[in-house]
């Protein structure tokens, strides 16, 4: 079971006046989109100082949805806070439209109905990157929606430390992402090496590109007009673009179990800690994207870690990229040190890297 612990938080002194507040906070905005060389938006501004000539906190504002209507943040973290329902449902709905890349909720405690509303924003999303949900209090029944959500998303991290998923909900989470990866990589021919470069593509997702590619290629309207010497010219239709969008998944690059009570504790847990390690060690040996995955501070066994151990073994022998993989030291220190020498980078490899950069060097 994770340790009763809210991670490094501040404890928080006397809140300061609101206009001080109100002010700190247009003045630090301000001097970003000075930075960033972005315009302030006005929408903002206003609302700012409205607040601060009448000293009350703003309540409310859209600032997500209604795409070309409000302002396109790429980050948003709301920690520690105590969002409502609606507030829930609002912010994903939102998140179908926005330009959101990297989202935080950490220490938000989310029930079942709420959680809900965040997975939904999540399915079909082609934007979102990174999605943070660490000490939110999700339980064993929030891994098989986040796992299903996570089949049909763009998110590549996703840190879900400190909360309560247990076996039956990593297994949840894992299970359609696992059997994703394992289809795939049979499909690939044994000779062929795993191409790392540009995710496999479902079949509805390479539909979906190849449409949009040609509605890229076709111009938006050729309009043909005569000059002064009285040729006619033909003027180019301007593309359309797409930006930012990526396929829906499974795309994870780094995921974060730490401290989710996954053990073998009990005679249920023991059944499901079997099953999970047999999901988990498919996800290792098939996953060409997966880089990094933290299972610290969940007593999963020294079975389960031989099982790790072999997976991370035939990764290797199937030239996949290194995988750096966190267990807990709560096994035999043989197997933790060979799951670390097996998920980390070859000397060798440094060396023939560093040897290319210095002839290449030479060469120029």
């Amino acid at each position: 079971m994770p340790r009763e612990r809210e991670g490094n938080r501040k404890t928080k002194g006397a809140p300061l006046p609101i206009v001080t507040t109100l002010q700190k906070f247009l003045k630090t905005y301000e001097k970003h989109c000075a930075q960033t060389q972005t315009s302030v938006c006005p929408a903002i501004k206003r609302d700012l100082k409205t607040s601060i000539n009448n000293e009350q906190i703003l309540s409310k504002a859209s600032l997500l949805e209604s795409k070309g209507r409000a302002c396109p943040f790429t980050t948003l973290k709301l920690m520690d806070c105590r969002i409502d329902a609606w507030s829930l449902g609002r912010l994903g709905t939102a998140l179908q439209f926005s330009s959101l890349r990297s989202l935080v909720l950490d220490y938000c405690k989310f029930g079942n109905e709420e959680i809900e509303s965040v997975f939904s924003g999540l399915e079909n999303n082609q934007r979102l990157r990174d999605l943070s949900l660490r000490f939110c209090g999700l339980g064993p029944q929030s891994g098989p929606r986040l796992g299903s959500a996570m089949c049909q998303s763009a998110v590549r991290e996703l840190h879900l430390d400190g909360n309560y998923l247990q076996c039956s909900g990593a297994l949840g989470l894992l299970r359609p992402i696992a059997e994703y990866v394992e289809m795939q990589g049979k499909d690939q021919p044994a000779t062929a090496p795993p191409d790392t470069r540009n995710p496999p593509q479902p079949f509805q997702a390479r539909q979906r590109a190849s449409s949009a590619l040609n509605q890229i290629r076709k111009p938006s309207g050729a309009v043909t007009v005569k000059t002064t010497s009285g040729k006619k010219k033909r003027k180019k239709g301007i593309k359309k673009k797409i930006k930012d969008l990526t396929e829906a998944g499974p795309w994870l690059v780094k995921l974060y179990l730490a401290d989710n009570g996954i053990d073998g504790k009990g005679k249920e847990e023991e059944n499901s800690l079997l099953e999970f390690t047999q999901i988990l060690t498919r996800l290792i040996r098939y996953s060409t994207h997966l880089r990094e995955l933290d299972l610290g501070n969940n007593v999963l066994g020294e079975a389960a870690a031989a099982d790790i151990l072999e997976a991370l073994r035939a990764r290797k022998t199937g030239k996949l990229p290194v995988l750096k993989i966190t267990v807990t030291p709560q096994i035999s220190s043989d197997t933790f040190r060979s799951i670390w020498e097996n998920s980390k980078k070859s000397s060798i490899t440094r060396k023939k890297k560093e040897k290319s950069m210095l002839l290449d060097t030479c060469a120029g």
